[in-house]
This record gives C-alpha cells, structure tokens and sequence, in this order.
C-alpha cells in the first residue's frame, strides 16, 4: 500500500506534509512546485527582520500558513493509522454476535475516515460560499446539514454539479465510486446492518487513503480558489 514506501516512523499525517495554502492565490499547493492554479513560483523562505518589545533586532525566516484546516485533521489521521496497526484483541471479533451479524473487527476506520470526510466536504463547500455573508452561509450549511444532501443538492445550488461529477470529471472516477461505496455501507451499517463494513471495504479506505486525499485537493483548488480575472 502507499504507506509501504514510507520512512520508518513516518506518521500517516505526512499527508499534509509540505503542503501550503499558496501566498498569492489560497489554493492548496506544494511546496516544491509551482503553485497548479496561479503559477507562482516555488516559494523561497526568505529571512525577516524584526523588532522586539524590548528594542532587539531578530532575523526571522518567513514562514508559510499550512494546508491543514485545523489541527483535528492531523487527529483523524492518526486515529485511522492507529486503527490499522494496533494488534487485535478477542474484543475486538465481536464473538458474543452472531457470525452472520459481525461486523469487521477495524470497522472503526471507515466511521473515522467517514467523519474526517465530512469535515473536508464542510471545509470545501465553506471555501465555495467565501463571498457570501456569514449570517447566509451559516445558514444554508444547517439547512443541508446532512451530507448527502451536501455532496448532491448543496453542492449543485454552489457549482452547478455534484461532487462526484467533479471528481469524474477531474480523473477522479476510481475515487467517486469508492466514496459513494463507503456512504451507501455505511448508512446500511448505521441502520442496523453491522455487516455492511466487511474486511473489504476497511482495507479499500486505507488503501485509498492517498489518492483520495490529492483528489479532494484538487476539487478543492477547482471550486474555492478566485484570481483576479476569473
């Protein structure tokens, strides 16, 4: 899997690894690459200057906001990982259930994965209603409170297309299929279908975990970055 080639020791948050929210124009770019939306060029850590209160001279070097939209981003990650690795205990068979009514022992990833999802949907429709007032925008994220109708109706009101039509559209059509996999299994499991999240289905989440991440990148710089122009 992807983490296979990873540096002993290295957390699976190194997905946010060396990744910026550009200088110039807000989208999420690399900090060794030209920016893909605006084209500006690799960042240089420049040094700064600065004054203390108490009058001494200090040379800083600039830094750059990372493209983490709050440090929970970091914890879901480290949640799943955790999940993956942790041996398995007997608990953890759910033995006193009927085989036919088990779910898979790390179930627990796909309902983490999913919540970490959600959040970034939220983070990317937020970044699409930039221009609409507070007050409005707070107001529709609670009538579409619920993220199917996030994905689908909320986001055809913002962009004219669905999620999933973006993601096709972009390159993504592996990763669309996989998402609307984990929603339909785990809306069955959520309405008493514990056997919905099979082996399966937690293995295809962290296997994709990757690839899933640059895809939501990518719609993200595609709906919620604006340059003058544009």
């Amino acid at each position: 899997m992807w983490f296979d080639t990873l540096p002993a020791g290295t957390s699976w948050t190194v997905l946010w690894h060396g990744l910026i929210i550009c200088p110039r124009c807000s989208a999420i770019r690399s900090t060794e690459k030209m920016c893909p939306i605006c084209n500006d060029p690799i960042p240089v850590s420049r040094k700064q200057v600065v004054r203390s209160l108490d009058g001494r001279k200090e040379s800083l070097l600039m830094a750059f906001m990372g493209a983490e939209g709050r440090y929970e981003d970091y914890i879901y990650l480290k949640m799943i990982e955790r999940e993956w690795k942790r041996p398995l205990v007997e608990s953890d068979q759910f033995l006193e259930v009927q085989a036919a009514n088990r779910p898979a022992p790390r179930a627990a990833i796909v309902l983490l994965f999913w919540t970490y999802f959600e959040t970034r949907i939220e983070r990317l429709l937020r970044g699409g209603m930039r221009e609409v007032p507070d007050g409005l925008a707070e107001d529709a994220l609670r009538r579409y409170s619920f993220i199917g109708a996030r994905l689908d109706r909320f986001y055809r009101i913002l962009f004219g297309t669905t999620y999933s039509e973006d993601l096709r559209q972009l390159g993504y059509k592996m990763i669309a299929d996989h998402l609307e996999t984990i929603q339909r299994k785990r809306n069955e499991f959520s309405h008493g279908n514990p056997v919905a999240i099979d082996d399966s289905l937690v293995t295809s989440v962290v296997e994709n975990l990757k690839i899933e991440h640059e895809a939501w990148i990518t719609v993200f710089n595609k709906r919620t970055v604006k340059l003058a122009g544009r």
